[in-house]
């Protein structure tokens, strides 16, 4: 039990993954039919629609765009900063995040490429975002790969001319389904950086202490009080 309490979170929201996931699924899939009923084609099981171009598209369309606002967010909120924001580090003055880690060197505690240095080191100084980068650009190749395959089903059904993967990232189709979610990213992202500055979530580490006034940044350290 004391694993799952240290660990809630990341398993409440993986989770949460599984159950929107299974019902992306599922949903995903009766659309799928219904859709092939109504050009009267043959429908498909539910293993034949993992394999479909409509899964692939939909899903990875959605996961691209999901791990470029974490890696861009990433990167933003080490350089840029916005007064009174949970999200953002204080415009003035260092914090633990910008020290430089090469002076824990000798500290025992310290990951490993800390110890380690060199070249080790100056990957490590950029991994997470180098991460979040990496699973965009993969999701994004299996949104082409997927998408080419959903969008030459519809042009040979209409008798259209089909194309390649690479063909497919130069079509509108390709960049619609990839502004449509990305746009929506950045627009989630202005708002709790913008709305933290007012406004409060009691014990979330996404906000400021319910009594901390709008300008200032707030911290995450020990209640002065128990509750």
């Amino acid at each position: 039990m004391r694993h799952l309490r240290r660990h809630s979170l990341l398993y409440a929201n993986l989770i949460l993954f599984l159950v929107f996931f299974g019902s992306m699924i599922v949903s995903g899939l009766a659309a799928y039919n219904h859709e092939q009923l109504l050009h009267d084609e043959s429908t498909t099981s539910l293993a034949g629609y993992l394999t479909t171009g409509d899964f692939m598209e939909a899903t990875f369309e959605n996961w691209e765009s999901e791990f470029l606002q974490m890696g861009m967010y990433v990167v933003l909120t080490a350089r840029l900063v916005m007064v009174g924001s949970s999200e953002s580090k204080p415009p003035e003055g260092g914090t633990a995040q910008d020290e430089d880690p090469r002076l824990h060197r000798d500290d025992p505690k310290a990951p490993w490429p800390v110890r380690h240095g060199g070249l080790t080191l100056r990957l490590y100084e950029h991994s997470l975002s180098a991460a979040f980068f990496v699973l965009f650009l993969l999701s994004v190749l299996l949104h082409g790969i997927g998408g080419a395959s959903a969008y030459n089903d519809e042009q040979l059904a209409h008798g259209g001319t089909i194309v390649s993967t690479m063909g497919y990232f130069g079509t509108s189709q390709f960049w619609f389904e990839a502004f449509q979610n990305w746009q929506s990213e950045f627009l989630a992202v202005a708002a709790i950086v913008g709305l933290s500055v007012f406004l409060r979530e009691r014990g979330s580490t996404e906000s400021k202490p319910v009594f901390t006034p709008h300008g200032e940044q707030g911290e995450c350290r020990p209640a002065a009080h128990a509750p």
